[in-house]
C-alpha cells in the first residue's frame, strides 16, 4: 500500500472510532448517551490502537501531523514527506467524520443543541482563553511525542506497540483532556471540523473556525518541542531545532495573548 493512502486510511479509522464514540455518548437518542468521560478517553485510545494495527506496517501510522513533524525534528522521518503526510491525514479524518455523520444521521436530526453536534466533530475549550488553551494543547502533544519516542526506544513483545500507544492516548485524555478536549492532533480536529462545515447537518450552527487555530498550531508546536527536548535530554543531539521549538512555543503563547485582547476588544465594542 502507498504510504500516503495508508495515512489516509489510518486517519479515517481514527476519526471513525474517535468521533464515533463522542457521537455515541452525546447525541440524543443514542443508547450510550450519558456514558462518561472514561468511555470517551478509552474510545479514542482504542481508535488509535486499531488505526496503527491497520496501517502501521505501511506508513509507520503517524495518523497525526504533530507526530509527523515531531519525527522529522527527531531525525526519524524525511522532511520532504511531511506536507503530503499531513494532507493525507486531514483528508482521511474528513472521511472518517463523514461516515460517523452517515451512521448517526437520525440522531443528528433529533439533536437540538448546536454545540453537541459540533462536539462530535471537533474540540472546544472548557474555559475559553487562548493562552491557556494553547498551553494545554502544547503540553498534551509534548507528552504524546515524547511518549512515542520513549516507546520506540524500548523493546516490547511483537505486535504490542500499538496497544501501548493506545494506552498513552487514553492516559493523556484521562489526566489532561478536560481542558480543551485534547485534540493533540491537527488532523483529528481540522479534518472533522471541515466535514462539519461541508456536510448538510440540520441545525448545525457555526463550525467555530475562530477556535480552530488552537488545535492546529498548538499540537504542531508541542510535537516539535517534545521531539527537540527528547533529542537534547535523552540522546544528546543538541541542535537548532530546540531553539526553534522554544521560540515557536513562546510566539504561540504570545499569539494567544493577542487573540484574547482582540476578542475582549470585540466584545466590549458590541456592548457599547
Amino acid at each position: 500500500m502507498n504510504v500516503y493512502i495508508a495515512e489516509f486510511v489510518g486517519t479515517a479509522i481514527l476519526a471513525l472510532f474517535g468521533c464515533g464514540v463522542v457521537a455515541n455518548v452525546n447525541l440524543k437518542g443514542s443508547l450510550a448517551r450519558g456514558s462518561d468521560w472514561v468511555v470517551v478517553a478509552f474510545g479514542w485510545g482504542f481508535a488509535v490502537t486499531f488505526a496503527i494495527y491497520a496501517i502501521g506496517q505501511f506508513s509507520g501510522a503517524h495518523i497525526n501531523p504533530a507526530v509527523t513533524l515531531g519525527f522529522a525534528v527527531a531525525g526519524d522521518f524525511e522532511w520532504g514527506m511531511v506536507i503530503p503526510y499531513i494532507i493525507a491525514q486531514i483528508t482521511g479524518a474528513m472521511l472518517g467524520a463523514a461516515i460517523v455523520w452517515l451512521h448517526f444521521m437520525p440522531h443528528f436530526k433529533a439533536e437540538e443543541d448546536e454545540g453537541t453536534k459540533l462536539g462530535v466533530f471537533s474540540t472546544g475549550p472548557s474555559y475559553p482563553n487562548y493562552v491557556s488553551n494553547f498551553a494545554s494543547e502544547i503540553i498534551g502533544t509534548f507528552i504524546l511525542v515524547m511518549g512515542l519516542l520513549f516507546i520506540g526506544a524500548n523493546d516490547f513483545t511483537e505486535g504490542l506497540n500499538p496497544l501501548i500507544v493506545g494506552f498513552l492516548i487514553t492516559a493523556i485524555g484521562l489526566s489532561l483532556g478536560g481542558t480543551t478536549g485534547y485534540a493533540i492532533n491537527p488532523a483529528r480536529d481540522f479534518g472533522p471540523r471541515l466535514a462539519h462545515f461541508l456536510l448538510p447537518i440540520p441545525g448545525k450552527g457555526t463550525s467555530n473556525f475562530k477556535y480552530a487555530v488552537v488545535p492546529f498550531i498548538g499540537p504542531l508546536t508541542g510535537g516539535a518541542l517534545g521531539a527537540a527536548v527528547y533529542n537534547t535530554v535523552f540522546t544528546g543531539k543538541t541542535d537548532i531545532f530546540l531553539i526553534i521549538a522554544i521560540a515557536a512555543t513562546v510566539l504561540v503563547l504570545l499569539f494567544g495573548v493577542f487573540l484574547n485582547k482582540s476578542i475582549l476588544k470585540e466584545n466590549t465594542s458590541k456592548l457599547m
